[in-house]
């Protein structure tokens, strides 16, 4: 079975391409008459258009990044890879000024979506900071002779980074990575490595997902490990360069997620039907914006979907004391000199409230004026690094949590 159902979604893709490239050409010659037509032709054009998208994408979106403003003008801004590994590279956003601001990792997700998730929340820090970024790639795409991938190692990774950046620099982690970027803060510290950070921000992240548990935790609890082994994971086909690799398909995740608001996706692919039909521009790149990026995809190892269903989200590790990096205990409480600012949105659906404030009482040898805690109790989880609270109401309180340190 795991080796038919990824085969059957790629065979199954592959047989409607023709119909999505006959779509893109009659777009090409559909005529844009303002005549007595020309409502048929925007028709046409819309059932057309909306044949096309049908389709996920395996390949990283672009940020779409290449202005911020900073104080009175527009600076360019180019992406550079600062550091590639196997599963992950480090993408340093540049921007063309001299003046030395507070370099920021940001952690992004693994779980099913590629990093440019984050780009609202980039395009905000960058106005105020130098910005790297966790740009993971798709595991479908590593050969097998890479190895595993699992969750120590992406917390090596997360130190991996912070060195290449240097002493002096900043973390900011958004939702899933949050357990990784505390225990990786952790055993730098206890290292007493000069990359530690001065500050860590966690933000909408399962510390302890025994605290409110949503419907994503229930689904964990409910079902044994072994369930999602047999289930969920899937081969590689052997024409893409990780063939033969158990992975835990993108587009599986995408399946459940959508499952879970199909009323929604539905309403809002009938909305850009009769955008593009009424020739409404504007209204319907919103749309397609958003699921461009809600389509594009990306596999994770099946050990590290594994591992964090179990020491993440089954058993609470972090939270319980038994988290391990490497074969021994992370103890937060290493954690002296970082700042830690925990951030939870009041209607947030996928990371209940206490879940990631649970981080103070762990880093428990920071003083008080080290630990702040900030409620959003208006947005659900998205709201939390996107959008407009995000930019006027969260972020200027993440933006002072960093110069504080400085």
């Amino acid at each position: 079975m795991c080796v038919v159902l990824y085969a059957t979604y790629q065979g199954f893709d592959d047989f409607i391409t023709p119909l999505r490239n006959s779509a893109l050409f009659g777009l090409s010659f559909n005529p844009n008459s303002a005549g007595p037509f020309a409502g048929i032709f925007r028709r046409n054009a819309a059932l057309m258009e909306m044949i096309s998208r049908f389709q996920l994408s395996h390949t990283r979106p672009s940020f779409g990044i290449e202005k911020v403003r900073i104080g009175n003008r527009d600076v360019r801004v180019t992406e550079e890879v600062a550091l590639d590994l196997p599963f992950g590279q480090l993408l340093h956003f540049k921007r063309d000024i001299d003046t030395p601001q507070p370099k920021v990792l940001v952690t992004a997700p693994l779980s099913g979506h590629f990093a440019t998730l984050l780009a609202g929340t980039v395009r905000t820090l960058l106005q105020d900071h130098e910005v790297y970024i966790t740009d993971w790639k798709n595991a479908r795409d590593v050969p097998r002779d890479a190895g595993r991938f699992g969750v120590d190692e992406y917390v090596e990774y997360l130190m991996r980074f912070m060195e290449e950046i240097g002493p002096g620099g900043h973390m900011v982690a958004v939702c899933q990575p949050c357990v990784q970027a505390l225990a990786a803060v952790a055993v730098m510290s206890e290292e007493k490595n000069p990359a530690t950070p001065l500050s860590m921000t966690l933000m909408a992240g399962p510390i302890d997902v025994f605290q409110s548990p949503t419907e994503v935790n229930e689904l964990a609890f409910q079902k044994p490990l072994d369930w999602f082994k047999n289930n969920v994971i899937h081969t590689v086909p052997h024409r893409f360069p990780g063939g033969g690799r158990k992975v835990y398909p993108g587009f599986v995740q995408l399946t459940a997620f959508m499952a879970m608001n199909m009323d929604r996706h539905q309403s809002q692919h009938q909305k850009l039907y009769k955008h593009l039909a009424a020739g409404e521009v504007e209204e319907a790149t919103r749309i397609k914006d958003f699921y461009d990026e809600y389509f594009a995809v990306l596999d994770l190892t099946e050990e590290f979907y594994i591992e964090t269903i179990d020491r993440v989200f089954q058993k609470a590790d972090l939270a319980t004391g038994e988290f391990t990096y490497k074969g021994r205990k992370v103890n937060p409480g290493a954690i002296r000199n970082t700042s830690l600012l925990t951030v939870e949105g009041g209607r947030d659906d996928i990371c209940g409230l206490g879940q990631t404030s649970a981080a103070h009482d762990l880093c428990s040898s920071l003083r008080p004026h080290l630990k702040r805690h900030h409620l959003q109790a208006n947005v659900g989880h998205y709201g939390v690094f996107n959008g407009s609270k995000w930019n006027n109401e969260i972020y200027p309180v993440v933006r002072n949590t960093i110069l504080a340190m400085e």
